[in-house]
């Protein structure tokens, strides 16, 4: 499977890919143009050196007294010489050359104009009726070079130039995206039940669709969610008073009862009643810790709620023991102390209802906000440890409860900001069960 690409490696590519490619081609185009320039500015270098020495060969050749034979003309000092020339009479003999001049590579004389060899480019002219000539040639070696240099002139900066466009379009692109890597941010850091709107002001007007779009989608689910907790909430809370009464119904028959068999079966439905009354108490703590505000703007010591709910849950089981260890300092935290009483009495209460019987439970907060609720229990397998705090998930054999507990607390945990660890058996030993919470003790903006 290819992994997805980046829009911004795309394009950066893309885009540099244009410009370097154009670079280049300009680079190349403005090469062949300079050397056609250039090979009409030599031509007409050609052809004015050829206007300018041909009446000066024609004085100095008309005025000799007794020379013959060819001259040549003297150098005045060193130099290199791109132009070389030949005066012939009619018949092609030479009368003058340049000092450089190689008659041999020079072609006869076949009219006035330009003309080309393998190796001389020339341009020939006559006066006197054609009885003198002058052929002035250039070496294309010679132009081929400059053209060469100027090529490399033209494309060595290249070198440079590419390289600092390529940066310039890669820190362009990322700072066009830095809204986008923003916005990203800033989902990114959600918690898993924040449904409410992004921002998304700073967004390009191509993106802004798709954002918007997503918004609408979070304002539906949030819509969702909060329809279907709401059910919950009030379906358990219509609930309460019916149970209310049909226990007292019960409780009143098994009482009034003497028939044996019938008072059992009122103990039944007495029963049956109290723990659809416990699940729909769940059902209500679970809608209130998904949909509830878990955080305040006042800083509260959590140790007096954590003592009421775990006295009051340890009265109402009437079982075992429960051992409270608080700092002797406050625990202060923003977190909602109703959810918190909520996650504390839901804690013990499962520690309580699932411990061995007899065994006391121990319950420690320390000055860091962390929270341990330990009961004595046969070790629990890993993969069952795993399925806890799922909704409606028990252990084996804990058929009194309604598998809500955990999921209330490991609720308000997430949405709190907080962790949740699960650990079966106790380190070192064979047996136990233990819920650590690490709770926030001060609000993060």
């Amino acid at each position: 499977m290819r992994a997805p690409q980046s829009l911004q490696l795309r394009l950066g590519l893309a885009v540099g890919l244009v410009v370097t490619v154009l670079w280049v081609a300009g680079a190349i185009a403005t090469a062949q143009l300079a050397r056609s320039e250039l090979d009409g500015v030599f031509d007409s270098a050609l052809e004015e050196t050829a206007q300018r020495v041909l009446p000066l060969a024609v004085s100095e050749i008309l005025g000799r007294e007794n020379a013959t034979g060819p001259q040549t003309v003297p150098a005045i000092r060193s130099h290199d010489e791109h132009f070389t020339y030949l005066v012939r009479d009619g018949a092609g003999a030479v009368l003058l050359q340049s000092h450089r001049a190689d008659p041999a590579a020079f072609p006869p004389y076949a009219g006035p104009g330009f003309s080309q060899t393998a190796a001389l480019r020339l341009y020939s002219d006559e006066a006197l009726r054609g009885s003198m000539t002058i052929t002035v040639a250039e070496p294309l070696a010679h132009r081929a070079t400059v053209a060469r240099e100027l090529q490399i002139g033209l494309l060595a900066p290249l070198a440079l130039i590419v390289p600092l466009s390529l940066a310039a379009i890669a820190l362009i692109l990322r700072f066009g995206f830095a809204p986008l890597r923003r916005f990203r941010l800033r989902l990114a850091q959600r918690g898993a039940a924040d449904l409410s709107a992004v921002e998304v002001g700073d967004l390009p007007a191509e993106v802004l669709p798709l954002a918007q779009t997503m918004n609408a989608l979070l304002a539906r689910l949030d819509a969702a969610f909060q329809a279907e907790r709401s059910f919950a909430a009030n379906a358990a809370h219509e609930l309460r008073t019916p149970l209310a009464g049909a226990i007292a119904q019960a409780q009143r028959l098994r009482a009034e009862t003497k028939d044996p068999a019938a008072a059992a079966r009122a103990g039944e439905i007495e029963a049956g009643l109290k723990r659809l009354t416990r699940l729909s108490e769940g059902l209500m703590q679970l809608a209130r810790a998904e949909g509830g505000k878990l955080r305040t703007d006042t800083l509260r010591d959590l140790r007096p709620v954590a003592r009421i709910m775990v006295e009051d849950t340890a009265r109402l089981a009437g079982a075992a023991p429960v051992a409270l260890d608080l700092p002797p300092a406050p625990v202060l935290s923003d977190l909602d102390p109703d959810l918190f009483g909520i996650l504390c009495r839901n804690l013990v209460d499962n520690a309580l209802r699932h411990g061995t019987p007899g065994t006391p439970v121990s319950v420690r907060l320390d000055a860091g906000g962390r929270l341990t609720v330990e009961n004595d229990c046969a070790a629990l397998p890993a993969e069952t440890l795993a399925r806890l705090g799922t909704r409606f998930e028990r252990a084996a054999g804990a058929g009194k409860g309604s598998g809500l507990g955990l999921a209330i607390v490991h609720a308000i945990v997430a949405r709190a900001g907080g962790r949740l660890a699960l650990a079966s058996p106790f380190a070192g030993q064979a047996r136990g069960f233990a819920v650590t919470v690490d709770l926030p003790l001060a609000h993060e903006a």
